[in-house]
């Protein structure tokens, strides 16, 4: 599908994201990230009425669940314990990346109900044991529910601006924090600057190949220290800085003249949007995670009017820093009956856990009253 069909059908929708434009989505198939090898086959879907697109998916044929932030190897496993293949499965999702947005492109209400029928009778003809769609926005979660669809809901933590009275600063928005709270930060980023680490900002264009060099590098040291692999090649980051400059903010940690780590946002200057997407460090300072992934976002955000910042999948402790628990959505449909009985009994049972688990973090506010 050429790109200016592509971004034109996002742009309509009601929550656009740079994930999904064609470029992102493109780089990751073109740098070798997201491609058959690596267990991600694309199987895009062009729906059409009278010649013209009026509705799109980005579906891949998956023969594993790594890359997707929510969880069902335990489905996977009940499968296997049972005989029968779990894998392969169709994912409508952006590999590697929990942002929640539009996912069912659609020209109106009437195609995206369409698309929502389509995607299952187009598993059923593949014949693959489920299809998945992750992040959706509310106007697809309406039209997934009412195709039949199973809802699941999980937590992430966003910071958001407070509309009817914004924080201009960093030093106001610690302020409105509880004390303990408030000094903790305070702590971190002390120790930071004591160790002399201070920090450099770079927008779009001006992220040269150098700086994504070190980033990359400072990518790869953090997943080697895990024993793992990094999910993005190196030129993926290059097919960003080529194709979409213009969405990505590097902080950069220097100490004594030297670069020793690198975080990277995602920005949507038109919508007011930030992710924190990856970080690495080549040298381990204590509570320098928290400076380049909370704190120093944070300070831009605000600095720069921006209204919300995602720090992305899972971590209770961003709540401590001022990101507050969010409801994500995922929906699922299952080929095999049973199968889909028993997954529906225990998304009843989850989603209740996580509306009780939603309702006790927001009794642990580290906001002061009223604040």
């Amino acid at each position: 599908m050429p790109a200016e069909r592509w971004d034109a059908l996002l742009e309509r929708q009601a929550s656009p994201t740079p994930f999904m434009r064609h470029a992102y989505l493109a780089a990751l198939h073109e740098s070798g990230s997201a491609v058959a090898e690596t267990g991600w086959t694309p199987r895009f879907v062009d729906m059409q009425r009278g010649g013209e697109t009026v509705g799109a998916c980005a579906l891949y044929l998956k023969h594993h669940s790594y890359g997707e932030y929510v969880f069902d190897w335990a489905w996977a496993d009940a499968y296997r314990r049972h005989g029968l293949a779990y894998y392969p499965k169709l994912l409508a999702a952006v590999p590697f990346t929990p942002v929640p947005g539009s996912r069912l492109l659609a020209a109106d209400d009437a195609a995206r109900t369409a698309l929502a029928h389509g995607l299952v009778q187009l598993a059923k003809e593949s014949g693959v044991s489920s299809l998945h769609l992750l992040y959706p926005d509310e106007a697809d979660r309406a039209a997934l529910a009412a195709a039949g669809w199973l809802m699941r809901e999980g937590v992430q933590f966003h910071w958001m601006q407070d509309a009817a009275d914004p924080a201009p600063d960093f030093d106001t928005l610690l302020a409105r924090l509880q004390r303990e709270k408030r000094k903790k930060i305070q702590q971190e980023r002390r120790r930071v600057a004591e160790a002399d680490v201070v920090f450099e900002v770079h927008e779009g264009a001006a992220i040269d190949e150098a700086l994504w060099d070190f980033f990359h590098r400072c990518y790869a040291q953090t997943y080697a220290e895990h024993h793992s692999s990094p999910y993005l090649t190196r030129d993926f980051f290059a097919r960003m800085a080529a194709t979409m400059p213009q969405h990505w903010v590097m902080f950069v940690a220097t100490r004594e003249g030297r670069r020793i780590a690198a975080s990277l946002v995602a920005v949507d200057s038109e919508r007011g949007g930030a992710w924190g997407r990856y970080w690495g460090a080549l040298e381990h300072v204590p509570c320098l995670h928290f400076e380049a992934c909370y704190y120093q976002p944070l300070a831009w955000c605000l600095a720069h009017g921006y209204q919300r910042f995602e720090g992305g999948a899972q971590g209770e402790h961003k709540m401590a820093r001022g990101l507050m628990p969010v409801r994500t959505h995922s929906a699922h449909w299952l080929a095999h009956p049973r199968f889909a009985d028993a997954v529906a009994d225990f998304l009843d049972q989850e989603r209740a856990g996580v509306a009780d688990y939603v309702g006790e973090l927001q009794t642990r506010s580290p906001f002061k009253a009223g604040a």
